[in-house]
């Protein structure tokens, strides 16, 4: 049997969780039965590991973030379209929002018989003017039109499609974002008095962060959709009344400067630390492991891959109750979900969490058991190779370039 050529195209390969795992996905499909490649913009932090993975990785160079420039996105349009045409795969699937638009639009044209995409968020926003807004909506719409089947990473971004009229009659299912969950371990000491196995000691010694101090993570892009600032903020507030909080920031981006000029102006810079992105990736584990809470502050999110990653590590969470968050973090649960903005509200909830130790860690426990099957990445792929086998019987594929030739 002749494997399936599935071409998957995402706008930048940033070091997000929609990006990890498209390029998961491409590097884990089984090799007997599907012939994957990547189609993507330039200038991302993840390009270097695309292009050695082994996987076909095409750069499209027009493909790139800003949400309109007509006449790159013609371009892009165009190169795609051609790229497709030349590869002729049997699926395209598609990721993030200007590739989700162009790729469909030119996998359609190119004649491809299966077209996938998968919401890992949405391209309209509520900072946007209203006319953007329904600009981009009626583009979802359109694209929705042209597609075979649509994935969904959260409940909550499903019930925002439908109410947006995205997809009424388009098959689609869920399948979650996951991480790679590793075996349950004892749960790492994390406060005074306990034995420690030191995770990340040289970060802890670098940064001057005491052995027994209590951390706040946060991890993510800093971006407007990410608002790190009112991290930062959140911090101010918590420090008032616990000055022996330790808040680090893991992240980069273009509002690097602007968060970074905050905490210096305000003086926070021996509690709030900017880490930027590490070398490696176990140290961020290291550091949600030496963590007693994880705080997420975006004004919009598909599903965060980095609340997931908390929860794998046992943190409880606080964040602010934006579309997929409501999905896993349970107010009291799994931790505090907070109305976007409320700064002094996250602030306490984060102080509580200080001051009662043991409903904090069973917090992070049950947050654990809640991901342990759902998230975990390899059940994401298998999804992913059931959903295509089954469209792929539902067409015939060889006949469909023959008819676009």
């Amino acid at each position: 049997m002749a494997k399936l050529r599935v071409a998957h195209i995402i706008t930048q390969l940033e070091l997000g969780g929609a990006q990890r795992n498209t390029l998961y996905t491409v590097t884990h499909l089984n090799p007997e039965r599907f012939e994957p490649c990547l189609l993507h913009g330039p200038g991302g932090i993840l390009d270097k590991e695309a292009a050695d993975s082994g996987v076909h990785a095409f750069i499209i160079p027009a493909l790139v973030r800003s949400a309109f420039q007509p006449l790159n996105d013609v371009r892009a349009l165009i190169h795609l379209y051609k790229r497709l045409r030349a590869i002729q795969p049997d699926i395209v699937h598609t990721h993030s929002s200007k590739a989700g638009i162009l790729g469909r639009i030119a996998a359609y044209f190119a004649g491809v018989p299966v077209i996938l995409h998968t919401f890992h968020g949405f391209g309209f926003t509520p900072r946007q003017h209203v006319i953007t807004r329904r600009f981009f909506v009626m583009l979802e719409r359109l694209c929705a039109w042209l597609s075979t089947h649509l994935i969904f990473v959260s409940e909550d971004n499903r019930s925002e499609a439908a109410r947006k009229g995205i997809g009424l009659h388009t098959p689609h299912s869920l399948i979650r974002s996951g991480i790679a969950i590793r075996p349950d371990a004892p749960a790492e000491p994390r406060y005074q008095g306990e034995e420690k196995r030191r995770p990340g000691r040289e970060i802890r010694e670098k940064l001057k962060i005491p052995e027994d101090a209590w951390v706040v993570a946060t991890v993510g892009n800093l971006k407007p959709q990410k608002n790190t600032r009112d991290v930062v903020r959140i911090a101010e507030r918590a420090l008032l009344l616990a000055p022996d909080i330790h808040f680090l920031l893991v992240g980069d981006g273009e509002e690097k400067e602007a968060v970074k000029g905050y905490v210096d102006e305000r003086r926070l810079g021996d509690r709030v630390h900017l880490l930027g992105w590490l070398k490696r990736r176990d140290d961020v584990e290291d550091i949600l492991k030496f963590s007693n809470c994880f705080l997420l502050t975006s004004l919009w999110e598909g599903l965060p891959r980095a609340l997931v990653e908390a929860f794998a590590a046992k943190l409880p969470a606080v964040a602010y109750a934006t579309d997929g968050v409501k999905d896993i973090l349970i107010e009291g649960e799994t931790g505090f979900p907070v109305p976007p903005g409320d700064i002094e509200q996250a602030a306490q909830k984060i102080l509580w969490l200080k001051a009662n130790p043991e409903p904090a860690a069973q917090m992070g426990a049950r947050g654990r058991k809640r991901i342990e099957k759902e998230f975990d990445i390899q059940e994401m792929v298998r999804l992913q190779e059931t959903l295509y086998d089954k469209l792929v019987s539902e067409v015939p594929l060889k006949e469909h370039y023959i008819r676009h030739a």
